[in-house]
């Protein structure tokens, strides 16, 4: 019986090879062996890697491949792998690639050997994907990420700061009720006021950094926010430029808080202000803009709808791309040391992010920066603005039972001293835990409960809910960060929010208002 003899696969012809190479995806090219200076010489080259590039096929044979890297680093891993590559061992990397143009594109790539039958390196196939989207988005998920933990650092921060300045503030108004007959010593306390106000202002910044400030929003108009401060955004600019607005006469309204927009506009253009050159030019724009369905392919565009836009554009110095990375992020800053805190920008993008909108800039170095801010908008009328009330030490004459809930001793021993004074019966505790043995503790019911509530409600939530079943009637004071969903489940009346710093005047009013209601 005759061997059957083993049957010979045909070796592809090299014109399918190349034809299955050039409908790649991938970029891909292949190169010699032989390593120079300049890196591997290209032999051939696959339509991707042309389109990729922006090259043609005749400007890229011959060429060698280290000029179209931008990291010359890249030759020298490929130097070091050559000697001792294994087969079936991959050089992968990624990095830079310039384009003929001048711009350049973020590419990931994987370097293999060619080997003959004996064993010999004969050529190099080098395999490109382009992954600039993808980096794009992955840096600006990492910006996102990082402006969101040192939000969270900042409103930690701005706690600690609020309980402080609500002392020194609360103990202001003290005093000066009881210094009225001496001029001198009054101006002093009204000075360590002005300064614990504005202590005040700065830590409202970080909150509104950290999108835990609380809102006070309604439906207004910009271009009514641009008219009425006017005169002192060009009182703003002095000498430095002259202000131009261009306002969009049908513009639609918004719901957000006018007096956190107000400070939007003037740190906008505060900021535009100090990059002005000579003849500086400050432009406020008002549109309106329909984005539709379709066009927001990344993560990071703003989805469809219909949106409200201001936008403030200068003429001056303009930023590299390094500064705009880190434009946001509180305290950093590039003017000089005591020109400024580092929050301006910081109190803008947390404003515009709690109310729902989007915030971008476009900078060119020694050609300007255009901020441009984009709100929902809204079918409803503007409400008419309010006149605020000035603070002052209300004698309320209360005879209820209070329970306060606060965790910084100065604090509580100041709340509890000025309620006491207007005729409250205080109840004080550290914790939600001892404050529920305190109320359990008395004889007479708790009528009011002052204490701090957190977005999840926490601890507080659970002391006001068992204090509610055994009174019904319980009034909330909530003096957390926000009027949080957790109050949702009592009566809108029987609950109001008065975050840190709060003027006593305000506690007094608002604790009367609730006990009255």
């Amino acid at each position: 019986m005759k061997k059957k003899r083993p049957v010979r696969r045909a070796a592809a012809p090299a014109a399918l090879l190349a034809a299955a190479l050039q409908a790649q995806s991938d970029g891909v090219f292949i190169t010699e062996a032989k390593l120079g200076p300049r890196g591997l010489k290209i032999l051939f080259v696959n339509a991707s890697f042309c389109a990729m590039t922006g090259y043609s096929a005749s400007r890229l044979i011959g060429r060698h491949h280290g000029s179209l890297h931008v990291e010359k680093a890249d030759i020298d891993r490929l130097r070091r792998w050559l000697p001792t590559a294994q087969p079936g061992q991959s050089l992968a990397g990624e990095g830079y690639v310039e384009r003929p143009d001048g711009s350049s594109l973020y590419a990931a790539w994987n370097f293999d050997l060619l080997r003959d039958r004996h064993g010999r390196v004969t050529h190099i196939i080098a395999t490109y994907r382009d992954t600039t989207e993808k980096r794009r988005l992955q840096e600006a998920l990492v910006h996102s990420q990082r402006l969101d933990a040192v939000g969270r650092l900042a409103g930690g921060v701005a706690h600690d700061f609020n309980n402080l300045i609500s002392v020194i503030n609360g103990y202001c108004q003290i005093l000066a009720g009881q210094i009225v007959d001496q001029p001198q010593v009054l101006r002093e306390v009204e000075e360590i006021h002005k300064a614990g106000q504005k202590a005040a202002a700065l830590t409202r910044q970080l909150l509104a950094f950290g999108r835990r400030q609380p809102m006070n929003p309604r439906v207004i108009n910009l271009n009514h926010i641009v008219r009425d401060n006017h005169e002192i955004l060009q009182r703003l600019l002095g000498n430095s430029g002259r202000l131009a607005p261009e306002l969009e006469p049908d513009l639609g309204n918004v719901r957000a808080d006018p007096a956190q927009f107000q400070q939007v506009l003037l740190n906008l253009v505060i900021n535009a202000r100090d990059a002005l050159r000579e003849n500086g030019r400050v432009v406020i724009r008002t549109s309106n803009r329909e984005i539709p369905p379709g066009l927001n392919r990344r993560l990071t565009d703003t989805p469809p709808g219909r949106y409200v836009v201001l936008a403030v554009s200068d003429n001056g110095t303009g930023m590299d791309a390094d500064t705009q990375a880190h434009l946001f992020e509180p305290f950093f800053t590039t003017k000089d040391e005591g020109k400024g805190t580092g929050l301006g920008l910081a109190l803008v993008y947390g404003v515009v992010q709690q109310s729902g909108g989007y915030i971008s800039v476009n900078s060119t170095l020694h050609v300007g920066s255009t901020f441009e801010i984009l709100l929902p908008l809204v079918r409803e009328a503007a409400e008419p603005a309010s006149t605020p009330s000035l603070p002052a030490l209300p004698a309320t004459r209360g005879h209820e039972t209070v329970l306060l809930v606060e965790e910084d001793d100065v604090v509580s021993k100041m709340v509890a001293g000025i309620l006491t004074a207007d005729g409250y019966r205080v109840l004080t505790a550290r914790h939600p835990g001892q404050a529920l043995k305190e109320a359990h503790r008395e004889g007479q019911p708790v009528q009011l409960l002052i204490a701090p509530f957190n977005l999840l409600g926490g601890e507080s939530e659970k002391l006001a809910r068992a204090m509610h079943v055994a009174r019904p009637g319980l009034r909330v004071l909530n003096t957390g960060m926000t009027d949080s969903p957790p109050l949702s489940w009592l009566a809108p009346q029987h609950h109001i929010s008065l975050p840190k710093p709060f003027a006593l005047s305000e506690l007094l009013k608002a604790a009367r208002k609730l006990l009255d209601a």
